[in-house]
C-alpha cells in the first residue's frame, strides 16, 4: 500500500537527515537523538518498574508513573507554552535545554533507581521530554520556512506554501520525522534492550545522558529564524482563531485524542494480560515489533493519502479502521491475534499523527503556536493516560477489552465524520 510514496518518504527524509544545510535537515537529526533517548528512558524504566517486581507492585508503581506523566503538562501548559511563542528566534535554546537538563537527570535516575527519588527525577525527564515536544510542533514549520524563503514558496502570512509535490505540505514533514523517529526509537530499542539484559537499567540511563549530551550539541546548529520569519511570525503572537477554524480544531483534537486513548488502552492492555498469562518475554517483543512495523506502514498510508484526501478525513478512516480491527480481535483473543492488532493499530495511529499535527500547523498563526500546541499536548497526554490506566486498574481480558476500545472508536469516527465538518479532499 503506497509502496512507491512510502519509499519516497524514505528517500526524502534520509536525504533531509544527511543534508545538514538545511534547516529542517537539522531538526530532523536533532529529533533523530531525542527519540533514542526517549527510547532508552522508557527501557530503563520499564525495567526498574514492571519486569523487575512482582505484579501488584508493578501495578501500584506504573499508576503512580502514568499520574507522573499528566503532572508535567501543569508546567508545560501554563508556563513554557506562552514561553515558546514568545521566543520564537530562541527557540533552539530550548531544544538545547531540554536535551541537557536530561544529562543530568538520566545520570540521578541511575544513581537512585531504587528510591523514591526516581518519581520526581522522572517527573523532571517528562517536563524536559514535552517542552522539546511542543517546541518541536513549533519549528517545523519554522524551519521549513526558513528553507523555503529563499527560493519564493511561502504564503503572504509567512506560511511554506502547502505544495502537495515531494513533500506534500506539513503532512510530508511531519511523515518525515515520525518516520525518522520511529527508526531510531527502533535502534535504540535493541541496544537499550541489550544494556538492559546485561549491565541493568542504570546502565541504560547512563547510555541515555551521554545521547542527551549529543542532543544538546546539535540542538546548537538548529538554525536561527530569519528576521521577515521573526517579524511574521511575532506579528500574530496574540492572534485569536476564527470560529469556524476553533471548531475544526476541537473536532480534529477530539479525534486525535481518541486514537491516543486507544493507544495507551491496547499498549497496557497487552503488556497486563502478558504478565498475568505468564508469557515468555518474546511476546513483549513481538507486540513492540508488530507495532513499530504498522507505525512504518502508517507512514506509507499517509504518504499515499496526502495528496489525493484532506487530513480530517484521514482522521475519519484511521478511527474507523482501527475499531473494526479492535472488533476482530475481540473475536481471537490469542497472543498472535493481539500482536496483530498491535501492528493494526501502529499503522492508524501513524497515520492519525501527522493528519493532526498537519491541521494545526496550518490553522494556528505562527505566534500562537507554542500555546496551542501545548495546551493540545495536554489533552492528547490525558487522553493516553486516561486510555492506560483503565487495563492497569481493572482486570480487563483480551476479548472484553478490544471490544470496549473498538465499540468506542466506530462511534467516534461517525461522530467525527457527522458533525466535526470533515472536508473530504485537500
Amino acid at each position: 500500500m503506497g509502496r512507491r510514496g512510502f519509499v519516497s518518504l524514505v528517500q526524502t527524509a534520509l536525504r533531509d537527515l544527511f543534508d545538514q544545510d538545511t534547516a529542517f535537515g537539522r531538526l530532523a537529526l536533532v529529533h533523530v537523538v531525542m527519540m533514542a533517548g526517549d527510547t532508552l528512558v522508557t527501557i530503563s524504566l520499564a525495567g526498574s518498574l514492571f519486569f523487575s517486581v512482582t505484579p501488584d507492585a508493578a501495578k501500584s508503581k506504573v499508576l503512580l508513573y502514568l499520574f507522573l506523566t499528566i503532572a508535567p503538562f501543569a508546567v508545560v501548559s501554563p508556563l513554557l507554552g506562552p514561553l515558546i511563542d514568545r521566543a520564537a528566534g530562541g527557540r533552539r535554546v530550548l531544544v538545547a535545554a531540554a536535551a541537557a537538563v536530561r544529562i543530568v537527570m538520566c545520570w540521578l535516575m541511575s544513581q537512585n533507581l531504587g528510591s523514591l527519588w526516581l518519581f520526581p527525577l522522572a517527573f523532571v525527564v517528562l517536563v524536559s521530554s514535552k517542552l522539546y515536544g511542543v517546541t518541536r510542533g513549533a519549528l517545523v514549520p519554522e524551519m521549513a520556512r526558513s528553507d523555503q524563503m529563499g527560493s519564493q514558496r511561502v504564503s503572504a502570512a509567512g506560511w511554506p506554501r502547502e505544495d502537495r509535490g515531494e513533500r506534500g505540505g506539513f503532512a510530508g514533514y511531519n511523515a518525515q520525522l515520525t518516520l525518522l523517529g520511529t527508526v531510531s526509537g527502533l535502534l535504540a530499542g535493541v541496544l537499550g534492550a541489550a544494556v538492559l539484559k546485561t549491565l541493568g537499567a542504570a546502565a541504560v540511563l547512563l547510555v541515555a545522558s551521554a545521547v542527551f549530551a549529543l542532543a544538546t550539541v546539535l540542538a546548537t546548529r538548529l538554525a536561527r529564524p530569519t528576521q521577515t520569519s521573526r517579524q511574521r511570525g511575532s506579528g500574530h503572537a496574540h492572534a485569536h482563531l476564527a470560529p469556524g477554524v476553533g471548531v475544526e480544531l476541537s473536532w480534529s483534537l477530539s479525534a486525535s485524542g481518541l486514537m491516543r486513548f486507544a493507544v495507551g488502552f491496547a499498549s497496557f492492555l497487552v503488556a497486563f494480560n502478558l504478565r498475568r498469562l505468564h508469557a515468555a518475554l518474546g511476546w513483549y517483543g513481538v507486540a513492540l515489533g508488530a507495532s513499530a512495523l504498522g507505525s512504518l506502514l502508517g507512514l506509507a498510508v499517509v504518504t499515499r493519502l496526502r495528496t489525493r484526501i484532506a487530513e480530517s478525513l484521514q482522521l475519519v478512516i484511521a478511527l474507523l479502521a482501527t475499531g473494526l480491527g479492535a472488533l476482530i480481535a475481540s473475536q481471537h483473543p490469542s497472543l498472535g491475534a493481539q500482536a496483530a492488532f498491535a501492528g493494526w493499530l501502529g499503522l492508524w495511529a501513524a497515520t492519525a499523527q501527522p493528519s493532526f499535527d498537519s491541521i494545526t500547523q496550518r490553522l494556528v498563526p505562527a505566534g500562537a503556536q507554542g500555546r496551542i500546541f501545548a495546551r493540545f499536548a495536554v489533552r492528547q497526554q490525558l487522553a493516553w493516560v486516561v486510555g492506560a490506566l483503565i487495563p492497569v486498574a481493572l482486570p480487563l481480558g483480551f476479548s472484553s477489552g478490544d471490544e470496549f476500545v473498538g465499540t468506542l472508536l466506530l462511534l467516534g469516527g461517525v461522530a467525527y465524520a457527522l458533525r466535526g465538518r470533515v472536508r473530504h479532499f485537500g
